[in-house]
C-alpha cells in the first residue's frame, strides 16, 4: 500500500463512479492559469476559474483524487482547529471576521457545489458531533459550540446521556453537534469535481508531473514529465500533504502526516442501528483524535493518527481497529473490509497557508484534517483572487516559512503521537 504506487484499495476507491478520462499531457499548450495538484483545492479553484471565463490546466502526477483528497475519512467539518473568539485574538476583529464566515460557509460550498453538478457521492448532511472522554473538557466544548451560535450556526451542546444516545456508546462525557457539516464518498466528490470543470473547459490531465517552473518574460513555463510543457501566466500550486521539492522551502513549512482509516463489512441488527442512528459524523477533541461515521451501506468507518511512513500491511491498523472495538463492545467481532491512508498537511500554526513568493505564483496549503471543507473553499477564494486581484480574499497570506529541524519531521509526529496519546491517559 505504498502511496509510491498506484491508489491503495480502499473503500472509496471500490465504490467510487468511474474516474473521468484525463489523459497525460501529450503536447505542450498555453494556458491563462495552470494548476498542479489535482485534489480539492486544484479542482474547486479549476472550476470557479472556468466559470469566471479563465482558461485552466491541471496537471496531477498520477490521477485526480489519488492523495487524501480521494483517501480520507469523508467528512465535512466546517472548522478551523482555533475557535472564533480565539481567531479575533489572534488577527483583531477586522481580519478575522472574513476569515470565520468563510470557513463557516464551506460546508455549504461544498453540498452546494454536489447539488448544482449533480454530484453522486452519497452526500449526508446531519451534522457532526465533537465529544470528549473527559468531563472536565466539556465545559470548553459547549464554549465553542456557544461561540459558533452567536454567529447563527445551528450548535447544540450535549450532556453525557445525550451523547450517548447519539452515538451508542456511554465513552464519552458530553460534547456539542454542529449542525453544518456531514459526510460524502470523497474520491467520488473529486471525480464530481473534475467531470464540472472539464464541461466548463477545463483541460485536467492526470500521469504528468511538473518536473521544473520557471519564470519567463511575463508568464511560466512549466517542464512534465511527459516532455510537454505549460505556459501560464498564473500558476496555482496545491500539492498539499504530497509536496515536493517544486518550489524552494514549500516542503519544509508543512509536516505531511498520516491519516489512517479502516472500514468494517457493512453492519446490521440492533445493535449496528443504535450507533450513530441520526446519521451524524463524529470525532473526539483529545490531542490525539479519533473519528468515526457510518458510509451509505452502513459500514463503520474509524480514522484516526498513524506511523509517519505509509502503512505496509493490515498491522499498522490495529490500534484503530482495537478503537473501534473498545467503544463498540455490543457489536461483538468485526470483520473489516477495507484499510487505507492518505498524507495531510499540518501546519505550525494549524491555520491554512497561503503564499505569494513571486509575481504570478500562488501556493496554498495545510489543511490540517479538515481539507475537503477547506480546500475547496480555498480554492473558491483563490480563483476570485486571481480573477481579481483586489477581490476580498479571507485567508491570511504569508511568507515561506519552513518549520526549523524539518529533517526531523519522522520524529516530530512519532513524539507526538506518542506524547499525546500519554496526555489523553492522563487527562
Amino acid at each position: 500500500m505504498s502511496a509510491a504506487s498506484a491508489m491503495p484499495p480502499s473503500l472509496w476507491a471500490a465504490t467510487a463512479p468511474p474516474a473521468a478520462p484525463t489523459p497525460p499531457l501529450a503536447e505542450s499548450r498555453k494556458a491563462d492559469v495552470l494548476i498542479v495538484g489535482g485534489g480539492f483545492t486544484g479542482l474547486s479553484a479549476a472550476l470557479h476559474l472556468a466559470e469566471a471565463g479563465v482558461q485552466v490546466c491541471v496537471l496531477e502526477a498520477h490521477e485526480p483524487g489519488w492523495g487524501a483528497s480521494g483517501r480520507n475519512g469523508g467528512q465535512v467539518n466546517p472548522t478551523l482547529k482555533h475557535d472564533p473568539d480565539e481567531l479575533v485574538r489572534l488577527y483583531g476583529a477586522e481580519r478575522a471576521e472574513p476569515l470565520i464566515d468563510a470557513v463557516s460557509g464551506s460546508a455549504d460550498l461544498v453540498f452546494d457545489l454536489i447539488a448544482r453538478h449533480g454530484i453522486d457521492c452519497q452526500p449526508v448532511r446531519n451534522g457532526w458531533l465533537q465529544v470528549s472522554y473527559a468531563a472536565k473538557d466539556v465545559a470548553g466544548l459547549h464554549a465553542r459550540a456557544e461561540q459558533w451560535a452567536r454567529r447563527g450556526v445551528n450548535t447544540l451542546p450535549l450532556d453525557r446521556a445525550a451523547v450517548a444516545a447519539r452515538l451508542g456508546t456511554d465513552t464519552f462525557a458530553g460534547g456539542w453537534l454542529d449542525g453544518r457539516a456531514g459526510g460524502i464518498q470523497p474520491l467520488a466528490y473529486t471525480r464530481g469535481l473534475v467531470r464540472a470543470a472539464q464541461g466548463l473547459g477545463v483541460a485536467v490531465h492526470g500521469g504528468t508531473e511538473v518536473t521544473a517552473l520557471e519564470r519567463r518574460g511575463s508568464h511560466w513555463h512549466a517542464s512534465t514529465s511527459t516532455g510537454a510543457s505549460v505556459t501560464a501566466e498564473q500558476v496555482v500550486i496545491a500539492t498539499n500533504g504530497y509536496t515536493g521539492a517544486l518550489w524552494p522551502g514549500l516542503k519544509r513549512t508543512v509536516l505531511a502526516a498520516n491519516s489512517f482509516i479502516v472500514a468494517t463489512e457493512p453492519l446490521k441488527g440492533a445493535a449496528a442501528d443504535a450507533i450513530l442512528p441520526r446519521g451524524e459524523t463524529a470525532s473526539t477533541s483529545q490531542r490525539l483524535l479519533l473519528y468515526f461515521r457510518k458510509d451509505a451501506q452502513g459500514r463503520l468507518l474509524m480514522g484516526g493518527r498513524g506511523h509517519f511512513a505509509d502503512p505496509g500491511g493490515p498491522a499498522d491498523f490495529a490500534h484503530l481497529e482495537r478503537s473501534l472495538e473498545l467503544l463498540f463492545p455490543q457489536l461483538g467481532p468485526l470483520r473489516y473490509e477495507y484499510r487505507w491512508a492518505g498524507r495531510i498537511a499540518v501546519t505550525r500554526d494549524f491555520m491554512p497557508h497561503v503564499h505569494t513568493p513571486a509575481p504570478g505564483m500562488t501556493i496554498a496549503l495545510g489543511y490540517n484534517g479538515r481539507g475537503i471543507a477547506l480546500a475547496t473553499s480555498m480554492g473558491k477564494h483563490l480563483a476570485a483572487r486571481l480573477v481579481d486581484a483586489g477581490a476580498d480574499f479571507p485567508y491570511p497570506v504569508t511568507p515561506i516559512q519552513p518549520i526549523p529541524l524539518h529533517g526531523l519531521q519522522r520524529f516530530y509526529v512519532a513524539g507526538g503521537v506518542a506524547w499525546y496519546s500519554l496526555l489523553d491517559r492522563l487527562a
